[in-house]
């Protein structure tokens, strides 16, 4: 495999990540505003909340890396 498509993938990988932690947050977010929260406290899943939105600057900063790693290239 070459570096372009390494760096591709991991871009992939990257983004679909970042999309997969949006789509987590939306589904916490329906489960809090209509009360489906079963067992789990309201106050975890806010913490829950909080923990992903903090991995999506994570992952967003990887993105920038492997999109700089790409330009270099």
């Amino acid at each position: 495999m070459t570096i372009k498509e390494i760096n591709e993938r991991a871009s992939n990988k990257a983004f679909a990540k970042i999309t997969m932690l949006q789509l987590e947050i939306k589904d916490i977010e329906n489960d809090i505003k209509n009360n489906n929260t079963s067992i789990v406290p309201l106050e975890r899943l806010e913490k829950m909340i909080k923990s992903t939105k903090a991995e999506i600057e994570v992952w967003d900063y990887i993105a920038k890396l492997i999109e700089i790693d790409n330009i270099k290239q």
